[in-house]
């Protein structure tokens, strides 16, 4: 049963539905990932990297909504239940214990670049089925690539 009906054609709506429900399954395991990092990050440049990973847990947490929004309105159930995060997610698992500061830095670069990737997979399956939810995915794949880039730079 669905309340909301969307304009899309079938075939274009099982796509973005697809793409749709793998981000918001990204976004929110990304939002989980860089929480428990920041809670157990320690090292010479904990500050600065527990500030840093507040942005992406922010940045993650808006889109997750964004995502999660977009597919109600074309009457797609968004499913961000813990379950199928962990089952659907393409970001490794974190280590257990204190995380020195470059292993965080190493584990964000690993996660955003899954992300990214996946992000990137779904902006071209979006192109033709639905340019606004493509331009919504753009948008995500642009936030998370700042990040990637941010930790990255800190590799060096």
């Amino acid at each position: 049963m669905s309340v909301v009906k969307s304009t899309l054609p079938e075939a274009d709506l099982k796509v973005v539905g697809e793409a749709l429900q793998g981000a918001l399954v990204d976004v929110v395991d990304l939002s989980l990932v860089a929480k428990q990092v920041h809670w157990n990050v320690i090292g010479p440049r904990f500050r600065s990297i527990h500030l840093q990973l507040d942005e992406v847990v922010t940045t993650a947490r808006t889109h997750s909504d964004t995502v999660a929004e977009r597919a109600s309105a074309l009457g797609i159930t968004p499913d961000g239940r813990a379950s199928t995060v962990a089952s659907d997610s393409g970001i490794n698992e974190v280590p257990e214990g204190w995380i020195k500061d470059a292993d965080a830095v190493d584990i964000m670069v690993s996660a955003l670049s899954a992300c990214v990737g996946r992000m990137r997979e779904r902006v071209r399956a979006t192109d033709e089925p639905d340019p606004v939810t493509q331009d919504l995915l753009i948008a995500l794949t642009a936030d998370l690539e700042k990040h990637h880039w941010m930790f990255q730079a800190e590799t060096v």
